[in-house]
Formats: structure tokens, C-alpha cells, sequence
């Protein structure tokens, strides 16, 4: 596998090698799915509250007698039958996350990226040294490449993150560490687009597990 480097206005200046360990993996849909669930359900905040009727102020005196009424018996006007009562099976905070070993989001990692690999849409970006950090000057970048209009998130090195300043405003661009990239932000974004430190960090720290058969 094999990634074209490109310069800040669009020419390509060749390639970059991808290790097939990560960028050559087979698709494992299911694992994808749950890897999905898994971060997706981590930023869910489950803060929906409702009142039990223990819980709504008021009806601590009996509504009226038990008997001799001709009206049905009422121990509390905050019954969930009554208007304002409390609320039966309600929703209550809860904590909606799922646990998924690292080694399995890991893995996830490597299929999304394989994926985006075969069909040639990870691109490697040289060059950022001589850009300005103005929203302008990335859009021109975006430009250069062709990826106007579509999604695209860019990876860039640990020392690069000055260069958010040039593509975090631009619409549907993401700019992340390459170290903090997961799953769920490649499936997420139709082209991934490395810096050339950025691809070589990420290689170093989150491309640890060196063959398949060891996820």
C-alpha cells in the first residue's frame, strides 16, 4: 500500500510507503459496528430525568376521606394518574457507555484505515511550514487537493497543532492529532489526509501491534 504526497498547492511529489500490517487488513463489519457503538454511546450524556411520584412537591395530606364521598379513593394528588402526578417507568440519568478491549479499537483503527486505503483516499501532506495560519490559506490547501465539499479530517503531528488554526472554521474539515485519530473519525470522514509528521507519529506510537494475528 502506498500513499501520494502532495504539497500545499496540489502537486504531487510522491509517495509514501503504508505498512500493510495496518493499511491491509481485511473488513470485519461487525467489529467496525461495535466499535461505532462504543464511541458513540460515550458521548451520549443519559441525563433525561423525570420525577417519581415520591419525588413531585406537594400531596402529602389525603385529597379527601377514604369513605362516604361517593368518590373513588385518592391517597395523594401526586399519584401518576393525576394531573402533574409523578411519571411511571420514566427516564433516569444513566450511563449508556459499553466496554470494548483496546485491542479491538484498536484493530477497528487499522480496518477503517485499510478501507480508506484500498480505494486510494488517504493523501499525505508536506509542506505546512510555509502555509500562513489563516482560514483563507487552508481553504486554498482544501482546494489544491479537490476536496471541496467533501468530508475530510487531517492528521497532523503533536508540534503541527498551530496549524489547526489554518482548518478548524473550514466546513466539514476536522483537525485532530494523528495519536488521538479512532475509528469512528475515519468512518466518519470520506478522505483522511496525513501530514508527513503527522503520519510518522501516528506510525510510532499507534502502530504498536505489528500483524494481524497479534489483534
Amino acid at each position: 500500500m502506498k500513499a501520494k504526497v502532495f504539497d500545499i498547492t496540489g502537486k504531487e511529489v510522491g509517495e509514501r510507503e503504508l505498512p500493510h500490517y495496518i493499511f491491509d487488513l481485511k473488513p470485519n463489519i461487525h467489529l467496525l459496528w461495535l466499535v461505532t457503538k462504543y464511541y458513540l454511546s460515550r458521548w451520549r450524556v443519559g441525563s433525561a430525568n423525570t420525577k417519581t411520584r415520591g419525588e413531585v412537591r406537594g400531596g402529602g395530606r389525603k385529597p379527601w376521606p377514604q369513605k362516604h364521598t361517593g368518590w373513588a379513593r385518592h391517597g395523594s394528588i401526586r399519584s401518576p394518574i393525576w394531573r402533574k402526578g409523578g411519571v411511571v417507568f420514566g427516564p433516569k440519568p444513566r450511563d449508556f457507555s459499553i466496554s470494548v478491549p483496546y485491542k479491538a479499537r484498536l484493530k477497528a483503527l487499522y480496518i477503517a484505515l485499510s478501507d480508506r486505503a484500498r480505494d486510494k483516499r488517504i493523501k499525505v501532506l508536506t509542506g505546512l511550514n510555509d502555509l500562513a495560519l489563516k482560514t483563507k490559506e487552508g481553504e486554498r490547501v482544501i482546494s489544491n487537493l479537490g476536496l471541496n465539499d467533501t468530508k475530510v479530517i487531517l492528521l497532523f503531528a503533536d508540534n503541527e497543532r498551530k496549524h489547526f488554526l489554518a482548518f478548524r472554521n473550514i466546513e466539514k474539515v476536522t483537525c485532530k492529532r494523528a495519536i488521538d485519530v479512532n475509528a469512528y473519525d475515519i468512518l466518519n470522514s470520506k478522505f483522511v489526509v496525513f501530514s508527513d509528521e503527522g503520519l510518522s507519529e501516528f506510525l510510532k506510537v499507534r502502530g504498536g501491534l505489528k500483524s494481524e494475528e497479534s489483534l
